[in-house]
């Protein structure tokens, strides 16, 4: 018979020997343990979470961009009534003037009843506001590509309606951005939380791990396995539940963002989804988005391995 004296493994630089039948041990860190699954439902709930962040700040950041770039190429003219001038009259020359200005490419003016229209959501409907001087608007479009003079188009203007003023959206632009910035500052924040949170996870679930299978680490650390060789097996381990709580989370958001713009046609012409589609679009990710997504999920696990490989060695110095 062959001695299994004889028959030896490498665990390591260092030439520690044990005999095969070691082979046929239970594995350093039981695969099928319920903490390893309980550690794939964290790290997917943690993925989804990170997700759907994500998801959301790159369609308020595009829609916001859509906003800026619709209301910077337009400008308003507010006409009030002032006693002693023919209004209608005055739109006319309004009109004329700012055609005459290079960069302007459509003037519309809005009629008297679009005018008052525009006061339903403050006023309400059914009141008669013919008796009140209800301001009127023209809208100014200006050219792709091109800068008006806004100086020389208030001048002109105010030679031809002295109570008409011209609103370039400045403010309203600048909202925007604050707005944008905002919810990325907030997006950024979750998404810190949720790998803090995630590392802390994994942390513990790697203590307890060292911990339920110390006596073996403690026997391998001994015999001279290098703390290289007992760190991989846990590293291997807790990068699989890594990716697989990572692929879990990740898809589910993948089809939370693939069916929304579906959900989203369903309430489309509502007061809900009106307000929905004004705020975050369509709901439909570009496919740089999902392939944002995917990297986000590819950095989850690899943050999971991490703080499981750096939590490895601070137990194994302790053990020495």
């Amino acid at each position: 018979m062959i001695d299994d004296r004889k028959i030896m493994m490498d665990l390591g630089d260092n030439t520690s020997e044990v005999t095969a039948s070691a082979r046929n041990l239970s594995p350093i860190v039981p695969r099928g343990s319920i903490s390893g699954r309980a550690l794939i439902a964290v790290v997917a709930i943690m993925t989804y979470l990170a997700s759907m962040t994500t998801g959301a700040v790159l369609l308020v950041r595009a829609s916001a961009a859509e906003w800026q770039s619709d209301v910077s190429s337009e400008l308003t003219i507010q006409l009030r009534p002032s006693p002693g001038r023919d209004i209608e009259r005055d739109v006319r020359s309004v009109i004329d003037a700012a055609r005459a200005q290079p960069g302007i490419l459509e003037v519309r003016p809005f009629s008297k009843a679009e005018s008052a229209r525009l006061l339903e959501p403050w006023l309400g409907t059914g009141l008669s506001l013919d008796d009140l001087p209800v301001p009127r608007v023209i809208v100014l479009r200006v050219a792709p590509g091109s800068t008006p003079d806004l100086a020389a188009l208030r001048r002109s203007v105010a030679q031809a309606a002295p109570s008409a003023t011209i609103d370039d959206h400045r403010a309203w632009i600048e909202r925007m951005r604050s707005m944008t910035g905002a919810i990325v500052l907030a997006g950024t924040g979750i998404l810190i939380l949720v790998i803090v949170a995630t590392v802390i996870s994994v942390s513990f679930a790697t203590r307890g791990a060292m911990a339920a299978n110390r006596p073996i680490v403690e026997v391998l650390h001994f015999v001279g396995a290098q703390d290289r060789y007992i760190a991989n097996r846990f590293l291997r381990h807790f990068l699989r539940l890594g990716l697989e709580g990572g692929l879990i989370g990740g898809l589910a958001a993948m089809l939370t963002f693939g069916f929304s713009e579906s959900i989203a046609n369903w309430f489309s012409g509502t007061p809900v989804g009106d307000q929905f589609a004004a705020l975050l679009g369509t709901f439909a990710l570009p496919a740089s988005g999902y392939l944002a997504l995917a990297a986000q999920t590819l950095m989850i696990a690899a943050v999971t391995a991490w703080a499981s490989r750096r939590t490895l060695f601070a137990t194994l110095e302790e053990i020495d």
